[in-house]
């Protein structure tokens, strides 16, 4: 589980592909490398990956071809940066909003508007993707945790402050710059509960005494 708060912008040093996926090699010299262990988890360009090991300044990850086919990983060339975040701590702040590292969809920018005091990004969602992004929800973009300032048919706008621009690779977007989106996991779940309980609240009710379940009783 992250934040959607990057910490650091890595360089991919290596891809080294192969039948079973590929193996990615990341330089990131102000993200405490010697701090992570192997089998712990970092999201990169908000991809959740398992870390397979360290050295120096360097820390290596397994990319499956699922992840490869769903996300920007999949063009990934060595020299790319890529926003980084290491997993939530019990008891850390949670500053942005829950992010899994689960890529729901990936999504190319349509408009880059800069005015005075506002950098907005236009991205243009998949259809099947349109519904899960609300108006002032929140959604991540390569990671990044970002309020969703305006919403047109499967467009939305997002609004980059100059520390975003300045501490992630958003601030290199351009127009057809295609990025990976996590929607609000929230919303995932209660698209479930709507397909599967059609808002009846069936699995909720209280259980039947004819199903050997008990009776709830007065008092208890």
């Amino acid at each position: 589980m992250f934040t959607g708060l990057v910490q650091s912008i890595g360089t991919i040093r290596t891809l080294a592909r192969g039948p079973a996926g590929a193996r990615m090699v990341i330089e990131a010299r102000d993200f405490s490398v010697r701090d992570l262990a192997t089998g712990e988890s970092v999201a990169v360009d908000g991809v959740c990956l398992t870390v397979t090991g360290t050295s120096g300044a360097t820390f290596s990850a397994d990319v499956v071809p699922e992840t490869l086919a769903r996300t920007t990983l999949g063009t990934a060339r060595p020299g790319r940066r890529v926003n980084l975040e290491r997993s939530l701590r019990v008891g850390d702040r949670l500053s942005g909003h829950w992010v899994q590292g689960h890529v729901d969809a990936t999504a190319r920018v349509a408009e880059v508007r800069r005015t005075a005091g506002d950098h907005r990004l236009r991205v243009d969602l998949v259809p099947e993707a349109a519904p899960f992004v609300a108006r002032k929800g929140s959604v991540a973009l390569n990671g990044v945790s970002l309020t969703v300032a305006s919403l047109e048919g499967a467009a939305f706008e997002v609004a980059l402050i100059p520390e975003t621009l300045s501490a992630t690779n958003l601030g290199q977007a351009r127009r057809g710059t295609v990025l990976n989106v996590e929607v609000d996991l929230l919303a995932r779940y209660l698209e479930r509960l709507l397909q599967h309980g059609r808002g009846t609240g069936a699995f909720l009710a209280e259980p039947s005494p004819a199903k050997g379940l008990g009776s709830r009783k007065e008092g208890r």
